[in-house]
């Protein structure tokens, strides 16, 4: 589909997304919502067809994204109580369809990452923060909740920093998110691109599959008992070892050779 808020660049097999709302600080709205759920069905289908191994996220301006767009917000206002659970749905299908790409997805955070934009971050598997870059899950200030959020940043700050920062809608620091695993790195503005393109080789430097494979693994085993998470983990390291990718990565190390797929 034609995107009107997204600008969209495939560099190899490397996505570029950039939320293109400067004007508004790149908030959310309805469309928004709709194309990033398009594209992310895009990317999906781009990564089974093994042409993307990567994608970047971004905001255009000195903005990352500040959450809801005042005008939607205002409609909003007058939606039923039904409306409001479609217009809810039709996000937190959004969110899910982001965290659940089958290639790594890394957040460039510059300016602020407000309420949404703090779950945006929250779906990244890997986030680079800007040293001055704000963060806030700031739904409370308004007098409503992170709640569509909520499993994706719980995931990722835990339940202790939830209570903290979900329940004062508090505005905090790069540094302060990065204690709590929002953020993974950060650095000079400056340097923003060339810390993601040092993630981005790394990953073009894995197994492609593996790396799909190590995503998925993620969300498989955590929070199983052991005994469970075993029977999932060693059915995985077995198929991997025998599959084609697995082979050509344990012959090119054994044989002190560049794999097929290196960079």
């Amino acid at each position: 589909m034609p995107y009107t808020f997204l600008d969209r660049r495939r560099e190899g097999p490397v996505e570029y997304l950039t939320l293109n709302r400067p004007d508004v600080r790149n908030a959310f709205n309805e469309q928004v919502i709709a194309e990033l759920s398009a594209w992310a069905a895009d990317a999906r289908a781009a990564a089974e067809r093994r042409e993307v191994r990567a994608a970047v996220l971004a905001g255009a301006g000195r903005t990352f994204s500040a959450g809801a767009d005042v005008t939607w917000m205002a409609k909003t206002v007058h939606y039923t109580e039904e409306e409001n659970l479609r217009d809810a749905t039709a996000m937190s299908r959004m969110f899910a369809a982001l965290d659940s790409l089958p290639v790594p997805l890394i957040g460039r955070i510059a300016g602020a990452a407000l309420g949404g934009g703090a779950g945006l971050a929250a779906v990244c598997d890997i986030v680079v923060a800007a040293d001055d870059a704000v963060f806030g899950f700031t739904e409370v200030k308004l007098g409503i909740l992170p709640a569509v959020i909520s499993p994706f940043a719980l995931a990722k700050i835990g339940r202790s920093a939830a209570r903290e920062l979900f329940l004062t809608g508090a505005r905090f620091s790069a540094a302060r998110a990065k204690e709590i695993g929002l953020v993974h790195t950060i650095v000079p503005a400056a340097d923003l691109d060339a810390t993601v393109a040092g993630y981005v080789n790394e990953i073009l430097g894995a197994g492609p599959q593996a790396v799909a494979a190590a995503k998925a693994l993620i969300p498989a085993v955590w929070g199983r008992p052991l005994d469970d998470a075993t029977s999932v983990t060693t059915k995985a390291i077995a198929a991997r070892r025998v599959s084609p990718e697995g082979q050509e990565g344990l012959n090119a190390f054994l044989g002190k050779r560049k794999p097929s797929w290196g960079v």
